[in-house]
């Protein structure tokens, strides 16, 4: 099949997990055969004239990186503006590739490529596939007490109302997405992210080396990493620091990542008195974090929201043993006492216990991280999640041939062909949580 895929990341654009689910799920169906095009973006904050719209192929991808239009428009400050400029520069270019050959399917990963890659399945008159990696009011506890989160669970909603067919990484996710966006469960395809594991393998001395450059005593080292956010909990792994010093002196908690919460984490640390036990590394290359995985005695993910999880993948390639909160996919991904510890999120004293479990017993958390290991050339191997994406194309495809084949002709309007898209309610936004009860 013929696959038009669209991603606001895409490496070496990578904001968090969803650019190297992207990126994998584009270089494995390729490598299946499918010709795959991935339309994205330039870096935030480059210039049209020194990072015009360019095309290379990589892995067997076609990819299509588009230029920033040229109004000032921040990220953090104008989101909704930001992601509307970036959408009108992806449909300018993907008209152009419209024009060059029609792809068999869409396939958008998440609000940010909404607009744009609902025009272009119109244009192109082809099904659209929707990968659902999180939503809004997931990330704020169930409130929209805000007009940005309010447009922004807008937009997914429409995506999820407008695609001929939903995919959620989890199944914690499709039921989040069923309660949220009033769509059939049974209508919602789950398909875990996958994980490489061999680039995660890094020889000895690297290791010894990315211990020693956190935590040059002979004392335990535990490590959260990713997205710096409030739901991820990093704070209350900084929490839990107090009482795990006490039966475990000398022990010091590495984050690694960035985000808009590290002030705060910060401040979370001095109030705990723990400061100089946090050892605050920054964005680290995949290199870089292998090796500071392979060489932690805890790697702890503490989320309290959390679609999916792809850091316990990670982890679990890595070797390291894993305690984490239950939250969403995490709760599929880490099986507790099989592939390592859980805890319920926001449980400080259980996140303590799980970590006080796997220092004092470390050959039993050795066996966990090595039952997690295996269980990733099974349960989120690449090529399986590839072709079962292929199903999902496959089958939008037999239920558009179908409709066209027993579907009345569509008038034409002006000379204008009529649009194909059904015309959709806005959803209601009540004022209470949207993920109580």
């Amino acid at each position: 099949m013929r696959v038009l895929m669209l991603s606001w990341e895409y490496p070496p654009v990578v904001v968090g997990g969803l650019g190297r689910h992207v990126h994998a799920l584009a270089e494995q169906l390729a490598a299946q055969g499918h010709e795959v095009t991935l339309l994205c973006r330039q870096p935030t904050g480059t210039d049209a004239s020194t990072h015009p719209t360019e095309v290379d192929s990589r892995a067997g991808v076609r990819v299509v990186r588009v230029a920033e239009d040229p109004a000032h428009l921040s990220f953090e400050r104008d989101l909704v503006a930001w992601t509307l400029a970036m959408g009108h520069a992806m449909i300018r270019a993907g008209l152009a590739l419209l024009r060059e050959r029609r792809p068999d399917v869409v396939h958008a990963h998440d609000w940010l490529v909404a607009h744009p890659a609902i025009a272009l399945a119109e244009a192109a008159e082809v099904p659209l596939i929707a990968t659902l990696h999180a939503t809004e009011a997931g990330r704020h506890s169930g409130w929209l007490s805000q007009p940005l989160n309010q447009q922004i669970h807008s937009i997914e909603w429409w995506l999820a109302h407008r695609a001929d067919r939903l995919i959620t990484c989890s199944a914690a996710m499709r039921q989040e997405a069923a309660q949220l966006f009033d769509v059939e469960p049974a209508d919602v395809a789950v398909l875990h992210n996958g994980i490489s594991p061999s680039p995660w393998r890094v020889s000895p001395a690297k290791v010894a080396h990315a211990r020693t450059s956190v935590q040059p005593k002979d004392a335990p080292l535990l490590l959260f990493f990713g997205r710096i956010e409030w739901e991820k909990g990093a704070q209350d792994a900084v929490a839990a620091l107090p009482a795990i010093r006490r039966s475990h002196p000398g022990a010091v908690l590495a984050i690694a990542g960035q985000g808009g919460y590290q002030e705060r984490l910060v401040e979370e640390a001095r109030r705990h008195r723990v400061r100089r036990a946090v050892r605050l590394t920054g964005q680290l290359s995949d290199e870089e974090l292998a090796a500071l995985l392979a060489a932690a005695d805890v790697v702890v993910l503490p989320s309290r929201y959390e679609p999916f999880g792809i850091v316990a993948l990670e982890a679990a390639a890595a070797g390291a043993p894993l305690v984490a909160s239950t939250a969403g996919g995490l709760g599929e991904v880490v099986l507790d006492g099989e592939t390592g510890l859980s805890f319920t999120p926001g449980d400080v004293a259980g996140l303590t216990s799980g970590v006080r479990r796997v220092l004092a017993d470390p050959a039993s958390a050795a066996r966990r991280a090595s039952a997690a290991r295996d269980r990733l050339s099974t349960d989120f191997a690449w090529p399986a999640i590839a072709a079962a994406t292929a199903d999902v194309y496959a089958a939008a495809l037999d239920h558009e041939q179908a409709r066209r084949r027993t579907a009345a002709p569509t008038a034409a309007v002006d000379g204008w062909p009529a649009c194909r898209g059904a015309e959709l309610s806005r959803p209601k936004i009540p004022s209470g949580n949207l993920l109580s009860g």
